[in-house]
Protein backbone atom coordinates (compact mmCIF):
# COMPACT_ATOMS: atom_id res chain seq x y z
CA UNK A 1 0.00 0.00 0.00
CA UNK A 2 1.41 3.55 -0.81
CA UNK A 3 2.08 5.45 1.96
CA UNK A 4 -0.06 8.87 2.34
CA UNK A 5 1.37 11.82 0.65
CA UNK A 6 3.07 9.47 -1.74
CA UNK A 7 3.89 11.70 -4.69
CA UNK A 8 2.16 10.58 -8.38
CA UNK A 9 4.27 11.69 -11.50
CA UNK A 10 2.85 14.16 -13.87
CA UNK A 11 3.89 14.77 -17.73
CA UNK A 12 3.99 17.99 -19.52
CA UNK A 13 5.25 19.50 -23.33
CA UNK A 14 8.97 18.42 -23.12
CA UNK A 15 11.14 16.30 -21.38
CA UNK A 16 10.57 17.44 -17.82
CA UNK A 17 7.51 16.99 -15.91
CA UNK A 18 6.66 17.15 -11.95
CA UNK A 19 5.23 15.66 -8.70
CA UNK A 20 2.55 16.25 -6.55
CA UNK A 21 0.26 14.49 -3.84
CA UNK A 22 -2.38 12.30 -4.98
CA UNK A 23 -5.71 14.05 -4.79
CA UNK A 24 -6.89 11.40 -3.08
CA UNK A 25 -4.93 12.34 -0.33
CA UNK A 26 -6.30 16.02 -0.01
CA UNK A 27 -8.37 16.73 2.63
CA UNK A 28 -9.48 20.39 2.73
CA UNK A 29 -11.28 21.79 -0.30
CA UNK A 30 -9.23 24.83 -1.75
CA UNK A 31 -5.93 24.94 -2.14
CA UNK A 32 -3.26 27.77 -2.73
CA UNK A 33 -0.03 25.99 -4.83
CA UNK A 34 3.39 27.67 -4.01
CA UNK A 35 6.33 27.27 -6.09
CA UNK A 36 9.72 27.86 -5.77
CA UNK A 37 12.31 27.77 -8.91
CA UNK A 38 15.69 28.55 -7.71
CA UNK A 39 18.65 29.17 -9.43
CA UNK A 40 21.56 26.85 -8.56
CA UNK A 41 24.34 28.01 -11.20
CA UNK A 42 27.61 28.55 -10.31
CA UNK A 43 27.45 31.80 -9.93
CA UNK A 44 25.31 31.27 -6.77
CA UNK A 45 28.08 29.38 -5.09
CA UNK A 46 28.80 32.43 -3.02
CA UNK A 47 25.60 32.51 -1.00
CA UNK A 48 24.18 29.50 -1.37
CA UNK A 49 24.18 28.90 2.51
CA UNK A 50 21.70 32.49 3.00
CA UNK A 51 20.13 31.16 0.22
CA UNK A 52 19.19 27.75 1.69
CA UNK A 53 18.20 29.71 4.93
CA UNK A 54 15.98 32.13 2.93
CA UNK A 55 14.09 28.96 1.61
CA UNK A 56 13.84 27.19 4.94
CA UNK A 57 12.52 30.69 6.64
CA UNK A 58 10.33 30.73 4.38
CA UNK A 59 8.26 27.15 4.69
CA UNK A 60 8.83 27.75 8.11
CA UNK A 61 6.94 30.55 8.55
CA UNK A 62 4.22 29.38 6.14
CA UNK A 63 3.56 26.62 8.85
CA UNK A 64 2.55 29.81 11.27
CA UNK A 65 -0.09 30.97 9.03
CA UNK A 66 -3.52 30.13 9.84
CA UNK A 67 -4.32 28.91 5.95
CA UNK A 68 -0.99 26.29 6.69
CA UNK A 69 -3.52 23.41 5.61
CA UNK A 70 -4.66 24.63 2.41
CA UNK A 71 -0.95 25.51 1.05
CA UNK A 72 0.58 22.64 -1.12
CA UNK A 73 4.69 23.90 -1.99
CA UNK A 74 6.79 22.90 -4.89
CA UNK A 75 10.59 23.78 -4.82
CA UNK A 76 12.78 22.89 -8.09
CA UNK A 77 16.30 24.04 -8.45
CA UNK A 78 17.78 24.66 -11.99
CA UNK A 79 20.95 24.96 -13.80
CA UNK A 80 21.97 23.68 -17.27
CA UNK A 81 18.80 21.56 -16.53
CA UNK A 82 16.27 21.13 -13.52
CA UNK A 83 15.51 19.10 -10.37
CA UNK A 84 12.61 19.24 -8.46
CA UNK A 85 14.05 18.83 -4.65
CA UNK A 86 10.07 18.32 -4.15
CA UNK A 87 6.93 18.52 -6.04
CA UNK A 88 3.55 19.80 -4.52
CA UNK A 89 3.55 18.69 -1.04
CA UNK A 90 1.48 19.30 2.33
CA UNK A 91 2.76 21.29 4.68
CA UNK A 92 2.57 19.28 7.25
CA UNK A 93 4.56 16.46 5.63
CA UNK A 94 7.42 19.26 5.06
CA UNK A 95 10.17 19.47 7.43
CA UNK A 96 12.48 22.70 6.76
CA UNK A 97 15.56 21.07 7.84
CA UNK A 98 15.78 18.64 4.71
CA UNK A 99 16.64 21.21 2.48
CA UNK A 100 20.30 21.46 4.15
CA UNK A 101 22.15 20.93 1.24
CA UNK A 102 19.76 20.36 -1.00
CA UNK A 103 20.28 23.03 -3.80
CA UNK A 104 23.34 21.78 -5.21
CA UNK A 105 25.60 24.05 -7.20
CA UNK A 106 25.84 23.07 -11.09
CA UNK A 107 25.98 24.54 -14.23
CA UNK A 108 24.51 27.86 -16.40
CA UNK A 109 20.71 29.74 -16.28
CA UNK A 110 18.39 27.74 -17.78
CA UNK A 111 16.03 30.48 -16.97
CA UNK A 112 13.35 30.29 -19.25
CA UNK A 113 12.90 26.61 -19.65
CA UNK A 114 12.99 26.50 -15.25
CA UNK A 115 10.75 29.82 -15.24
CA UNK A 116 8.01 28.03 -17.94
CA UNK A 117 7.88 24.52 -16.28
CA UNK A 118 7.20 26.60 -12.43
CA UNK A 119 4.14 28.02 -14.21
CA UNK A 120 3.34 25.48 -15.98
CA UNK A 121 3.12 22.49 -13.00
CA UNK A 122 0.98 24.95 -11.23
CA UNK A 123 -1.58 25.65 -14.07
CA UNK A 124 -2.11 21.80 -14.91
CA UNK A 125 -2.33 20.70 -11.33
CA UNK A 126 -4.65 23.17 -10.56
CA UNK A 127 -6.61 22.22 -13.47
CA UNK A 128 -6.50 18.52 -12.27
CA UNK A 129 -7.42 19.64 -8.72
CA UNK A 130 -10.32 22.06 -10.56
CA UNK A 131 -11.89 19.06 -12.32
CA UNK A 132 -12.39 17.85 -8.49
CA UNK A 133 -14.32 20.43 -7.47
CA UNK A 134 -11.25 21.85 -5.60
CA UNK A 135 -11.04 25.44 -5.52
CA UNK A 136 -7.34 26.63 -6.55
CA UNK A 137 -5.24 29.50 -7.35
CA UNK A 138 -1.44 29.76 -7.44
CA UNK A 139 1.89 31.90 -6.61
CA UNK A 140 5.29 31.38 -8.65
CA UNK A 141 8.26 32.68 -7.58
CA UNK A 142 11.50 32.60 -10.14
CA UNK A 143 15.04 33.73 -7.97
CA UNK A 144 18.07 34.22 -10.23
CA UNK A 145 21.16 35.96 -10.07
CA UNK A 146 21.39 36.09 -13.95
CA UNK A 147 19.79 36.25 -17.22
CA UNK A 148 18.97 33.13 -19.26
CA UNK A 149 22.11 31.39 -21.13
CA UNK A 150 21.35 27.42 -21.51
CA UNK A 151 17.30 27.15 -22.84
CA UNK A 152 15.80 26.08 -25.39
CA UNK A 153 12.74 27.78 -24.77
CA UNK A 154 12.30 31.56 -24.94
CA UNK A 155 10.48 33.99 -23.27
CA UNK A 156 7.10 33.35 -25.19
CA UNK A 157 7.09 29.98 -23.82
CA UNK A 158 6.76 31.46 -20.05
CA UNK A 159 4.41 34.17 -21.18
CA UNK A 160 2.17 31.34 -22.91
CA UNK A 161 2.21 29.30 -19.89
CA UNK A 162 0.83 31.98 -17.67
CA UNK A 163 -2.21 32.56 -20.22
CA UNK A 164 -3.33 28.79 -19.66
CA UNK A 165 -4.23 29.52 -16.60
CA UNK A 166 -6.38 32.04 -17.38
CA UNK A 167 -7.89 30.96 -20.20
CA UNK A 168 -9.94 27.99 -19.46
CA UNK A 169 -10.56 29.66 -15.81
CA UNK A 170 -8.05 26.75 -14.48
CA UNK A 171 -7.13 28.98 -11.53
CA UNK A 172 -9.10 31.00 -9.63
CA UNK A 173 -6.00 33.54 -10.16
CA UNK A 174 -1.97 33.42 -10.53
CA UNK A 175 0.40 35.47 -8.99
CA UNK A 176 4.60 34.99 -10.69
CA UNK A 177 6.87 36.81 -9.38
CA UNK A 178 10.77 37.19 -10.90
CA UNK A 179 13.33 38.36 -8.37
CA UNK A 180 16.55 39.21 -9.46
CA UNK A 181 19.29 38.28 -6.41
CA UNK A 182 22.79 39.81 -6.10
CA UNK A 183 21.90 42.38 -9.27
CA UNK A 184 25.01 44.62 -8.76
CA UNK A 185 25.29 44.86 -12.31
CA UNK A 186 22.82 47.04 -13.94
CA UNK A 187 22.84 45.76 -17.39
CA UNK A 188 21.66 42.35 -16.16
CA UNK A 189 18.59 43.84 -13.26
CA UNK A 190 17.78 45.72 -16.82
CA UNK A 191 17.85 42.32 -18.76
CA UNK A 192 15.71 40.76 -15.89
CA UNK A 193 13.58 43.28 -16.01
CA UNK A 194 12.80 42.99 -19.54
CA UNK A 195 11.90 39.29 -19.36
CA UNK A 196 9.89 40.41 -16.60
CA UNK A 197 7.99 42.20 -19.15
CA UNK A 198 8.43 40.08 -22.30
CA UNK A 199 7.11 36.52 -20.20
CA UNK A 200 4.29 39.31 -18.53
CA UNK A 201 5.63 38.57 -14.85
CA UNK A 202 3.24 39.88 -12.26
CA UNK A 203 6.39 41.35 -10.74
CA UNK A 204 9.92 42.01 -10.86
CA UNK A 205 11.88 42.62 -7.95
CA UNK A 206 15.60 43.30 -8.04
CA UNK A 207 17.50 42.78 -4.91
CA UNK A 208 21.18 44.89 -4.84
CA UNK A 209 23.31 41.95 -2.84
CA UNK A 210 22.43 38.40 -1.57
CA UNK A 211 23.46 39.38 2.18
CA UNK A 212 21.95 36.96 5.28
CA UNK A 213 20.24 40.13 6.20
CA UNK A 214 18.98 40.80 2.49
CA UNK A 215 17.44 37.18 1.74
CA UNK A 216 15.51 37.47 5.03
CA UNK A 217 13.78 40.21 4.19
CA UNK A 218 13.30 38.26 1.09
CA UNK A 219 11.84 35.32 2.82
CA UNK A 220 9.74 37.42 4.69
CA UNK A 221 8.18 38.66 1.49
CA UNK A 222 7.90 35.83 0.13
CA UNK A 223 6.25 34.46 3.27
CA UNK A 224 3.51 37.30 3.27
CA UNK A 225 2.77 37.59 -0.63
CA UNK A 226 1.58 33.15 0.08
CA UNK A 227 -0.26 34.23 2.58
CA UNK A 228 -1.92 36.91 0.98
CA UNK A 229 -2.81 34.96 -1.78
CA UNK A 230 -4.19 32.42 -0.31
CA UNK A 231 -6.12 34.65 1.59
CA UNK A 232 -7.66 35.64 -1.38
CA UNK A 233 -8.80 31.97 -2.55
CA UNK A 234 -12.70 32.28 -2.92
Amino acid sequence: MPKIGTPETHKLKGNFGYSAVGIKDLGATEYTLVTLVVDRSTSVGGFVKELTEAVKEIVQSCKYSKRADNLLIRIMQFGNDMHEIHGFKLLSQINPADYDNAIQISGSTALYDASTNGIAAAVDYGEKLSAQDFNVNAIVFVLTDGDDNMSVMGPSAVKDAMKQAMVKEKLESMISILIGVNMQDAGTSARLDQFHKDAEFSQFIAIKDASAKSLAKLAQFVSQSISSQSQALG
